[in-house]
């Protein structure tokens, strides 16, 4: 977990970047995960895994989204009162694989301060999950609603 100081929407700037600390996708982990929440062939089974679209053993999508949180809440990014998302759209380019060390990269897209909440606002911001070769694995748009300081 980060120890950075709490950041509010003026400590935001466009353009602005923030990289995580890395995790490893073990195949035991992508099993757990997918035998309580995603108990799909291509997540559990290397065999059943080579006959299908992945050709191989994959972590569900909703692990790396998950792993990728974890990621972001330990990174720079550190929102005064939390990660607290209004949206977000996911896109998966490629499948997460076993021994897959992943980091997220995150870019501030856009800032725009709410003309009815005014101690609040909204960061626009694009996160790539990255395995250890640079291949995207997950790209996640997403907007956060952040307190504005002195509110």
């Amino acid at each position: 977990m980060t120890t950075a100081a709490p950041r509010y929407l003026q400590d935001f700037a466009l353009g602005q970047t923030f990289a995580s600390a890395q995790y490893e996708m073990t195949i035991e982990a992508i099993k757990a995960f997918a035998a309580q929440f995603d108990p799909q062939p291509f997540h559990l089974d290397e065999a059943a895994a080579r006959d299908t679209l992945f050709a191989g053993l994959a972590a569900s999508g909703w692990h790396t989204a998950s792993v990728t949180m974890r990621l972001l809440v330990g990174s720079g990014l550190a929102v005064a009162g939390g990660l607290v998302g209004a949206g977000a759209e996911l896109r998966w380019p490629r499948p997460t694989r076993p021994g897959d060390v992943l980091q997220v990269f995150s870019e501030v897209l856009e800032i725009k301060v709410s003309p009815h909440r005014p101690e609040r606002g909204l960061v626009a911001l694009k996160s790539e999950t990255r395995n250890q070769h640079g291949d995207v694995v997950q790209v996640m748009t997403s907007r956060l609603s952040v307190p504005a300081r002195g509110h």
